[in-house]
């Protein structure tokens, strides 16, 4: 079970983070996660602003069901973590997926290292769908979602539950 809270975010090396940005950008486009795909009209005309395209894994509660992921990175990426939720037109309904696609993964916040990447987030968040054993989501959705900030990352979760 995840519940929020609320804080901070930031700004680095222009340079060095678009470097690093064209790197995972080419790594998804040629070698993405199992159903995974880049939406290349996202990137066409920022690279700080990526849609990724996400089909639930085979033999889970989610297979067959389309979902879109937004990546927003920030001027000090990847030394901060990027803003990761849900969007368009179908959020997982999962204990750990608010929504309004805000989704409650430390590895998003306080957990997030520089050694991670696009890809390893997209690992994850498909490896905490597919352990889910229950369609529900998290028991404060609705206040969280009446009260939230637009940016994620400024909810300070507790991250007290690693159970579906």
């Amino acid at each position: 079970m995840c519940v929020s809270s609320y804080p901070g975010a930031g700004g680095t090396n222009m340079a060095s983070m678009q470097k690093r940005l064209q790197k995972e950008l080419l790594a998804l486009q040629n070698d993405p996660p199992p159903g995974m795909t880049l939406n290349e009209k996202s990137v066409q005309n920022t690279i700080t602003q990526w849609i990724v395209d996400m089909e639930g894994a085979t033999g889970t509660l989610y297979e067959g069901e389309k979902f879109q992921l937004l990546f927003k990175f920030s001027g000090r990426y990847p030394f901060d973590s990027p803003q990761v939720m849900f969007t368009g037109e179908n959020i997982p309904v999962h204990p750990h997926v608010y929504s309004n696609g805000h989704i409650c993964l430390s590895i998003l916040t306080e957990d997030w290292s520089p050694a991670l990447s696009v890809q390893s987030v997209c690992l994850s968040i498909i490896s905490m769908l597919s352990s889910c054993k229950e369609k529900r989501r998290p028991p404060d959705n609705s206040f969280y979602v009446r009260t939230c900030n637009k940016n994620p990352k400024k909810t300070k979760w507790w991250y007290h539950d690693d159970t579906c």
